[in-house]
């Protein structure tokens, strides 16, 4: 860092920092690392950047594949956000999840970076289906608190506001945030970094939709597609010991200025 400005900034986390529901793999997957890398440009226009983020990877892989290619970039900023993969796991250990989590929150600030990091909103406020989820969630956010402390971690706390629950700021799977979430997580955590420019609008309800939510048989048909298209689909690949990240790797391993790209795109 220099003169209070970010220069190096690394991106550790699964599907949600990679980029899911904002963009797609053929034209490009955007996200909320992406937005906030765009951000640190205005006040810092030679930042560079680098996304080791993959989809489908436990907090347990992250440690181990990531943190070590970010500690040698030797970032002043960088974000680690995993654990949701986890949460979905029949054996989710909360203490187990949030001291890998610990361990790379330690490793990157005895370096001398700034990290930063975010709660997870109940996902039963997104389908009720998810209602078995919600104290694992409860449990890992007061972990994720306790050891961002122990830290000195910026937390952006996207668990609590209600604006979290709106449909709109969610892709059609709810478990990855639209363009919409992934510009509010930015948001979010630009503001937890007290970035300048930064301000608590993130927390703002969106306007009135145009439609009515459904009810009634509407709902429940609602959830019956939705668990058709997207949790069927993602309970098969885990009855075969499939991820969706199998065979990926990052999209940018290495810093580069935000808005170059790396030559050989991601499988």
């Amino acid at each position: 860092m220099r003169g209070g400005e970010y220069l190096r900034y690394v991106a550790l986390g699964d599907s949600q920092t990679e980029g899911l529901g904002d963009g797609d793999d053929i034209v490009g997957l955007r996200g909320w690392a992406d937005r906030l890398a765009e951000q640190l440009t205005v006040h810092s226009p030679g930042v560079q950047y680098a996304n080791l983020a993959v989809r489908g990877r436990l907090v347990a892989q992250v440690r181990a594949e990531q943190l070590r290619p970010a500690l040698g970039l030797s970032p002043d900023l960088a974000t680690v956000v995993a654990g949701v993969n986890d949460l979905l796991r029949p054996r989710f250990d909360a203490d187990e999840v949030a001291g890998h989590l610990e361990a790379m929150f330690d490793a990157l600030t005895a370096q001398g970076a700034r990290v930063a990091t975010l709660t997870f909103p109940d996902p039963s406020r997104m389908t009720p289906l998810a209602r078995p989820l919600s104290s694992r969630v409860t449990a890992l956010n007061h972990r994720i608190r306790e050891a961002a402390r122990r830290h000195g971690v910026a937390v952006a706390e996207t668990s609590v506001h209600e604006v979290v629950a709106d449909p709109r700021l969610w892709s059609p799977d709810r478990l990855h945030a639209g363009p919409l979430g992934h510009e509010r997580i930015a948001a979010a955590v630009a503001h937890a970094l007290r970035l300048p420019g930064s301000s608590t609008s993130w927390t703002h309800a969106l306007p009135p939709p145009e439609a009515p939510a459904p009810t009634g048989w509407r709902t429940i048909t609602t959830e019956l597609r939705w668990a058709g298209s997207f949790l069927g689909p993602w309970l098969g690949r885990r009855l075969r010991g499939r991820s969706s990240g199998d065979g990926r790797t990052a999209k940018r391993p290495l810093l580069l200025p935000v808005h170059a790209f790396p030559d050989e795109p991601s499988p």
